[in-house]
């Protein structure tokens, strides 16, 4: 018997890798002589890069750049193979590198992701994954552009800041030092909101203030966002101010999908094929895979909506061990999930369930096992 398990973490408590390591004790004492894959996952998140360097043989290297207020830090990107990186935008421009009385969306930029870009295309590589969660900016992209080339100039033909505020003063923008290595690169975003760029449900409103944002500065940066779309659509002729994923960290996607071969992309869909998932599941009998919680919003770009759908079209039969589930939590079986087990085995709050967690996932992955041995052995009459 060939199982793969492909667990996300357990946010708080368990890291895909432990819960691997639990899994492969139960897995060993139902079905002694197994074989076990262990395939660590994430959706984009948090821990996206790790994982995909850990299932690659991949390695991190550093590179200093500008944080999102200015000063010096020390990002850090993941060689996936010799044409391969993957960069996390919170390296280089998150909301963590900002102290949180200094958080201002209109004064932070996305210069230090651009310059982390900018290094790894002129270190040759070719393919890049950028994950683009935990950002402390609200300023279009400009700033990452600003370090590729990307030139934005008022109406008296000054050069504009690249940071929030200033995004409404901008009148021109010129490409001519660009750098070329940007155009011939293939970019992958990984995105997993809807969100447009502008508008209620846009970059501003929806992730502004959790950026530091007050409702002076969001209106501020609202109405600089609507000019910038407006300049964009009026110069290039393409208008994003209502494109589905746009809005995404404050719209860092806009100066690659207006001058690079860029695509946005889930980011469970982009993590399996950078690792070559439908391979690893070859000659595959069951699949377990895993999430700290099970909810409607499971289906939406999450870790076992992507395993799901991927197992569904081998008809490899997969199984969910889960924290907890909430409403709508059953909608995943829609994904291709075929069941899901609970670890919490009894009424109790979150931390208790965290303090225990090593314990209740053994105890849930035995009860898992015993139900599929018993499954392997009904016979249908």
């Amino acid at each position: 018997m060939k199982i793969l398990l492909a667990p996300d973490s357990f946010k708080g408590s368990m890291s895909s890798k432990h819960i691997i390591e639990l899994l492969t004790i139960s897995a060993k004492k139902h079905f002694e002589h197994c074989e076990v894959i262990s395939v660590p996952m994430a959706d984009g998140g948090e821990g996206t890069a790790d994982v995909m360097i850990d299932n690659m043989n991949g390695h991190r290297e550093a590179h200093t750049v500008m944080g999102p207020i200015g000063e010096n830090v020390t990002a850090t990107y993941g060689v996936i193979d010799q044409n391969t990186v993957i960069i996390e935008m919170a390296t280089a421009s998150g909301l963590p590198l900002v102290p949180e009385e200094k958080r201002n969306p209109c004064e932070t930029t996305s210069y230090g992701t651009g310059e982390l870009i900018k290094h790894v295309l002129q270190k040759g590589y070719q393919n890049l994954i950028l994950a683009i969660g935990g950002s402390a900016t609200n300023d279009g992209g400009i700033g990452a552009a600003a370090a590729l080339g990307i030139e934005f100039f008022d109406k008296h033909g000054e050069s504009v800041t690249p940071v929030g505020k200033n995004l409404e003063r901008i009148q021109t923008i010129s490409t001519k030092h660009l750098i070329p290595e940007l155009t011939t690169a293939k970019i992958t975003i990984m995105c997993d909101v809807k969100n447009p760029l502008v508008g209620e449900l846009g970059a501003t409103h929806v992730f502004g203030k959790q950026k530091g944002g007050t409702p002076k500065q969001l209106e501020l940066l609202e109405n600089g966002m609507i000019h910038y779309a407006k300049i964009i659509k009026d110069q290039f002729g393409t208008d994003f101010s209502t494109m589905e994923g746009a809005g995404a960290a404050g719209g860092i996607s806009i100066p690659f999908l207006l001058f690079s071969n860029t695509n946005l992309k889930s980011g469970i869909h982009a993590v399996l094929d950078t690792i070559h998932f439908d391979t690893l599941l070859e000659g595959v009998d069951l699949v377990i895979t895993g999430e700290g919680r099970v909810d409607a919003q499971s289906p939406n770009g999450k870790v076992l909506s992507g395993i799901g759908q991927a197992c569904n079209k081998k008809n490899i039969p997969v199984a969910a061990i889960v924290g907890g589930m909430g409403e709508g939590a059953c909608d995943i079986y829609e994904c291709g999930i075929q069941s899901i087990m609970p670890i919490t085995n009894n009424v109790m709050n979150l931390d208790t369930a965290i303090q225990n967690c090593d314990e209740l996932l053994l105890d849930a992955a035995d009860r898992m096992f015993r139900f599929i041995k018993m499954g392997i052995h009904i016979t249908v009459r």
